[in-house]
């Protein structure tokens, strides 16, 4: 019993002198639950309690804008937003919001489009009422093309089926109640020329005054027509799928998760003395940097490859849509290197600021968790928290994923995704200096 205690007394003093471990091991995986549960319970919620940000662009100014805004307000599903400041939004700024992702939808009102549908459904009213015996055929009834939703080609087809559905709910309501309106007015305009000709007589009184019967045929064809249009800034771009969305998020992960080996070889070089003798040797801090950087990136370079290579080849196999990269493979090779830099950066910077091989591999594996789970890899970005939404931004994971989105669903180039090309390789830089610096203020310090 005593050995027992001592043993447990023995591991504990261990743990006391690494606090900074103790303290990666309690804290970090509270931070990770507080973030992930944040995210996946605006995902839960954003089936109807939480609405889906929208711009509403009414060029037509007449009553189907107010009542689209009406009863989507009441619906709760969408948040309408017209306004920008204090002005009217206009198409032109609407389009450009969803093309940088700022709003991922924009509900479009052409002009005249609540004229013309009241004068298609009054027609049809009036054409509802034909004679009974061999009635006239009618020509197909046309639809009033009035409404336009611009979307994100990114966006995830559950959030956009939501947003389509609210839609056609709303307008299949107002349209029913403009229905009921108009034939409401056309059987009483009929009634009213039916008793100006005269009452008709009883059966057997004389026929030639007796007007043709009516037969009543109600057009269940819907008069309103949403058109959907992916926005990608004058690009055309491709519905995404499952591939690419998933292969680019998850090789990041991958990538960013060499971390844990990154640190942890460069804490068993401190360890056994290796590190110590390679800085003997006649080779700068930075050579001895540049190398590791080299090696571990064709280490992600080769599971990039790998990851691309499942997506295209293996997925077909399994029945699924397949990851296809044609002439934009240049540009994701860019971003992948890019990528890989900065994952391989974060993983030396972990390396060298980490005092044990247990603060390293925690705390390295935890944050690219939590820089995941922001980014958009386990979860759209867009159906986040707001409060998350502005904090994703800094996650390394989420420029790499807009990057790759950027090409493989929105038809960018490589201009197009210069922006975040730019913050990975400053991230790389900023990771590698850090590291530089750490090192050699410790070897000043001997």
């Amino acid at each position: 019993m005593r050995t027992l205690v001592a043993t447990i007394r023995k591991e504990l003093l261990e743990l006391r002198r690494d606090r900074a471990g103790v303290l990666v091991l309690l804290v970090m995986p509270m931070a990770l639950v507080l973030i992930v549960s944040l995210v996946q319970d605006n995902v839960m919620r954003a089936t109807g309690e939480t609405p889906i940000r929208v711009l509403l662009v009414d060029q037509d100014n007449g009553f189907l804008g107010r009542a689209i805004e009406k009863h989507l307000r009441l619906d709760g599903g969408l948040e309408l937003i017209r306004k920008r400041g204090d002005r009217e939004i206009s198409e032109e700024a609407a389009r450009k919001a969803v093309v940088d992702g700022e709003y991922r939808f924009c509900i479009l009102i052409a002009p005249g489009a609540g004229a013309a549908l009241r004068e298609q459904v009054r027609r049809r009213a009036v054409e509802s009422f034909v004679p009974a015996s061999n009635p006239a055929k009618r020509e197909a009834p046309a639809t009033v093309p009035g409404l336009i939703l611009h979307f994100d080609p990114a966006v995830q087809g559950a959030f956009r089926t939501a947003v389509v559905n609210s839609l056609q709910r709303v307008l299949l309501g107002i349209e029913l109640r403009e229905k009921g309106a108009a034939l409401s007015d056309t059987i009483e305009r009929k009634m009213r020329q039916g008793i100006a000709g005269g009452i008709p007589l009883p059966p057997g009184g004389d026929a030639a005054n007796q007007p043709p019967p009516m037969r009543f045929e109600l057009d269940t064809e819907p008069v309103l027509k949403l058109a959907e249009a992916p926005d990608s800034g004058g690009r055309s771009p491709r519905r995404p799928t499952a591939a690419q969305q998933n292969v680019p998020a998850w090789a990041l992960f991958g990538m960013f998760f060499i971390v844990v080996p990154v640190s942890g070889a460069l804490i068993r070089e401190r360890q056994s003395g290796t590190f110590r003798r390679l800085m003997t040797m006649p080779i700068s801090l930075a050579g001895l940097l540049a190398g590791k950087v080299v090696a571990y990136v064709l280490v992600c370079t080769a599971q990039f490859v790998l990851m691309v290579a499942i997506g295209a080849f293996a997925l077909p196999l399994l029945g699924t849509s397949g990851l296809v990269v044609g002439p934009e493979a240049p540009t994701v090779a860019v971003i992948a290197l890019a990528a890989s830099m900065a994952a391989t950066g974060y993983g030396i910077m972990i390396g060298v600021l980490a005092r044990s091989y247990e603060q390293a591999s925690v705390f390295g594996a935890v944050s690219i968790v939590i820089a995941a789970a922001l980014g958009g890899v386990m979860i759209p970005v867009y159906v986040m928290p707001r409060s998350m939404q502005a904090v994703s931004v800094i996650s390394p994971l989420a420029w790499g994923l807009n990057a790759f989105q950027d090409v493989l669903v929105r038809e960018g180039t490589l201009r197009t995704v210069c922006p975040n090309l730019a913050r990975l390789t400053l991230f790389s830089l900023a990771t590698l200096s850090v590291a530089w610096w750490s090192l050699r203020r410790s070897r000043s310090g001997e």
